[in-house]
């Protein structure tokens, strides 16, 4: 046979290639060639061993090199055809890459992905479920929850566990409700305050009096003396209650350890826990708390910044109208002046960023979500505004997101909780809208999880998804929390709505759901080892020896035919 030179080299080059890059001639087939190993490699010997012995000396240098190399790619073949003969399949998943790599993947994934994504393998399931990100959406729609009296909060659960429970609850604001009524005041109700941690609601209003509810019994804990003047404002955490009137002082009480209701109202055991601040002009018509600071905004045109610890004011934030309302958020604070609502840097005092003209008339009240990024304002053409307020390189810029009308009249307050926007109006209504939809949580640069708006027409936002009515008129006040939604008005009566009912009836679901689901996959396995054994259930023994379609003339098929001759 003939036989050139050069085919060698050609052929070794091939090897090499399809070596080095073994996946450049897969075209759908793991092996690279048609002919087999031991095929191959006889044929190279056979042609070699087969030129006359002239030629086997002139190429016996680059024969030596050419064996050494076929010898290395003989082996690196073998190997791959072996790797071919027992994983003909094989292809690299996501769980083979290192586990930094996948929860750097894992980390560009909203809730929703990363739980589809946990339900693929027990591999994924283990680093979906651990994975620091539902820390992060957790504490991105509701902050930190408090150890010893957070609804929901232990030790044992997971990041993830507290999400989707608080999800879930989040879900029950669309199914039924029960109402509560608590009396005690004489006169209208100006301002409620919903403190969940600790299940308790503050009220006041005309009346001058404060008082303290227990959120679960509905029942009047204490109430304060009268202040002598109408309270427009309350606001409340774990260690300090504080309440503002038409007299310009801020009233307060220090949480006491020995009580169970935290504050003494009445001021029977310890006057040391009240206490009075007097700096503004005006009526105060806002207050507001976080863990170092105070904030009042009053119709002295001025919002002030206080030390919550020596009680001492910091800063002066001065308005060209009467300030309605404000919400503080990290070192910035949102304030509504007129109908132009302000943006603060509250520890310089710089003034970042101003909407003017928000709404026609007067806006009355304000909301921000709990990573400060979205703003939600009430006004009195009855409409509410979302904003999303965004810093870059030290310049804030303010653009609106949607506009609702679910009100004919003024839009007196305001409240947010992830992601229910409640507002109440003079027109006797609260409306339910549900931001979820016009949220898109994005991944920055530095790995930290923002939520931005999404940019939508006007004309495709939906309308409320609730409306809440029922009373004579002159909604002031509202607050949302947990499954509560508690509101005052004109009325002198503080309503509770209660969702908790339509949580037990979605758990009960749930409940049935899962134990239908369980008896269908076990049912299916009882199936599948009953045809892996040969075996067939008694319903296929008895169609076997009663066939339907089968002997026309049995009984069956006759019983017509029979009574037909009775009759005759």
């Amino acid at each position: 046979m003939a036989f050139e030179c050069q085919d060698g080299p050609e052929v070794s080059k091939k090897l090499v290639d399809c070596v080095q890059n073994p996946c450049a001639n897969h075209t759908g087939s793991n092996q690279f060639t048609s002919i087999p190993k031991t095929e191959k490699t006889s044929l190279v010997s056979s042609e070699f061993d087969s030129k006359p012995d002239k030629e086997k000396v002139s190429l016996s240098e680059p024969l030596s090199e050419f064996h050494s190399r076929k010898s290395i790619i003989t082996s690196a073949v073998s190997k791959q055809f072996l790797a071919n003969d027992v994983l003909p399949t094989f292809c690299r998943s996501i769980t083979d890459l290192p586990p930094a790599l996948i929860s750097e993947i894992l980390n560009c994934l909203d809730p929703k992905e990363l739980g589809i994504v946990s339900c693929v393998s027990a591999t994924l399931y283990k680093h979906a479920a651990d994975h620091h990100a539902w820390k992060e959406f957790y504490c991105e729609r509701w902050g930190l929850p408090t150890p010893p009296l957070g609804l929901g909060y232990s030790d044992e659960k997971s990041w993830k566990d507290l999400f989707v429970e608080r999800e879930f609850r989040s879900k029950t604001f669309m199914g039924r409700y029960s109402t509560d009524v608590l009396y005690g005041h004489t006169e209208a109700v100006r301002t409620v305050f919903l403190l969940a941690s600790a299940n308790l609601i503050f009220t006041s209003g005309y009346d001058t009096v404060v008082r303290m509810w227990n959120m679960e019994e509905g029942l009047s804990i204490a109430s304060s003396r009268p202040l002598g003047c109408t309270i427009r404002a309350v606001a409340a955490d774990t260690k300090l209650l504080v309440a503002g009137g038409t007299d310009g002082f801020i009233h307060g009480w220090k949480a006491v350890e020995q009580l169970q209701h935290l504050f003494d109202l009445k001021g029977s055991q310890s006057h040391s826990s009240e206490f009075r601040l007097w700096e503004h002009e005006g009526p105060i018509t806002s207050l507001s708390l976080d863990l170092t600071r105070m904030y009042s905004g009053s119709w002295d045109m001025t919002v002030r910044v206080w030390d919550r610890f020596s009680l001492k004011c910091l800063k002066v934030l001065r308005h060209s109208d009467w300030v309605w309302g404000l919400v503080p958020h990290d070192t910035t604070i949102a304030s509504a002046s007129g109908s132009d609502v302000y943006v603060w840097d509250s520890s310089s005092g710089i003034l970042m960023t101003i909407i003017h003209n928000a709404h026609v008339g007067n806006t009355y009240s304000l909301a921000r979500s709990h990573t400060g990024n979205f703003l939600f304002t009430g006004g009195e053409d009855g409409t509410i505004h979302m904003f999303e307020i965004t810093t870059h390189c030290a310049e804030t810029t303010v653009f609106q997101v949607a506009t609702w009308i679910p009100h004919s009249g003024p839009v007196h307050s305001l409240a947010f909780e992830f992601p229910w926007l409640v507002s109440a109006s003079s027109d006797g209504k609260m409306s339910l809208i549900d931001v979820r939809k016009l949220l898109r949580t994005k991944n920055s640069a530095s790995s930290k999880r923002i939520s931005r708006g999404k940019h939508v027409d006007k004309n495709s936002v939906e309308p409320p998804q609730r409306m809440l009515h029922g009373y004579g008129s002159n909604l002031f006040a509202v607050d949302i929390g947990v499954d509560r939604i508690v509101c005052g008005g004109e009325e002198g009566v503080v309503r509770i709505w209660n969702f908790s009912q339509a949580l037990e009836i979605e758990k009960r679901i749930r409940a049935l759901r899962r134990i239908r689901l369980e008896n269908r996959i076990r049912r299916r396995k009882l199936r599948i080892e009953m045809d892996s054994k040969g075996q067939t259930d008694q319903c296929s023994v008895a169609a076997k020896k009663n066939p339907i379609n089968g002997d026309r003339g049995g009984v069956w098929n006759n019983k017509r035919g029979v009574s037909s001759k009775l009759k005759a």
